[in-house]
């Protein structure tokens, strides 16, 4: 295979039902393409069968590449994968349930040779999702996109086409909490979007549990975001203004009004309770801080790899390098 124009790149978890009807409908997509391509799939521990069938895809088409994770290191980290092995000069990210369409790969690269560098997929409408999915998911990019140093678009996952250039600089990034999408705005560049109406599942069941959801935005928050640490202190500054208040009235009750109900247990349990959660809060948002600073004063690789199908590591940076792992 000669070196191909365009990388695409696929996490794929447990996807078995997916991969299938993946692979025939990038392969029509491909055949409409102007030049070279390759799927750089990426298992992400896999505890189905989707590992056997990448591997059968990889025997029966010289474009199907292949990484294998030594155990399950999420999604991020798996497009992260994907990106320090591509090979491509126009590099596509997508998910393997197909709810992005691969047809909008086709305006992605139009944009493209317009002179845009990042073209992200945003969604208008998410179809077949609960209202409190939906409603949980608005609500995150606003508050993001107010907190965040850089302007997020909203409505917009990894989904998106990014030139060579753009891919060379995220590898070049060494932290190990990665939140993709967030770091592609961060490197600047010509960006636009195309809008598109959200699928669901082809088939199987979703692999972004709440618990997940949760953890990927305030990783998103914090990667993002001093704002927080901001938080912390301006609540210690009103915590600390509603004890002075409350010293001068208490002095106040006992000197002018000492049979005043309001003197006692019930307020000085009320103002424990109130300066117990706001210490707690600002701990809790020190310790999100501290921990990411403790991932990255560890200095591992941010994934090991147990197998690799006919794909050739092109990053450089040393937070990137797989660990310990053979070739298929």
């Amino acid at each position: 295979m000669n070196q191909p124009i365009y990388s695409i790149v696929i996490p794929i978890y447990n996807e078995e039902e997916n991969i299938t009807e993946m692979y025939r409908r990038l392969s029509n997509l491909i055949e409409q393409l102007d030049g070279e391509a390759e799927l750089i799939l990426i298992d992400d521990g896999s505890s189905d069968r989707s590992l056997n069938m990448i591997r059968e895809l990889h025997h029966c088409d010289t474009r199907v590449r292949y990484l294998s994770f030594a155990r399950n290191f999420g999604h991020q980290i798996a497009v992260t994968a994907g990106l320090n092995f591509v090979q491509g000069k126009i590099i596509i990210v997508m998910d393997a349930d197909l709810q992005d369409p691969p047809d909008l790969i086709l305006t992605m690269i139009e944009k493209w040779q317009q002179g845009y560098q990042v073209v992200y997929a945003q969604r208008l409408s998410r179809k077949k999702e609960s209202w409190l999915k939906r409603l949980t998911a608005y609500a995150f990019y606003r508050i993001l996109r107010i907190l965040a140093d850089v302007d997020i678009p909203p409505d917009t996952g990894d989904f998106c086409l990014m030139d060579r250039q753009v891919v060379d600089i995220l590898n070049a990034m060494p932290e190990r909490n990665r939140y993709i999408r967030g770091l592609r705005a961060w490197v600047g560049f010509r960006q636009t979007s195309v809008h598109f109406e959200r699928d669901p599942r082809f088939a199987g069941k979703e692999k972004y549990t709440f618990g997940k959801s949760w953890a990927l935005a305030v990783n998103g928050i914090v990667s993002l975001s001093k704002v927080p640490l901001r938080l912390a202190t301006y609540l210690g500054m009103l915590s600390a203004g509603i004890a002075l208040l409350m010293i001068v009235l208490v002095l106040y009750w006992r000197l002018f009004d000492p049979a005043s109900p309001l003197i006692g247990f019930t307020l000085i349990t009320i103002g424990l309770f109130f300066l117990g959660s706001v210490q707690l809060f600002c701990i809790g948002i020190l310790g999100e801080y501290i921990g990411r600073i403790y991932e990255e004063v560890k200095g591992r690789p941010i994934y090991t790899l147990k197998e690799i199908g006919d794909v050739n590591h092109t990053s450089t940076t040393p937070s990137s390098q797989p660990y310990h792992h053979r070739s298929s």
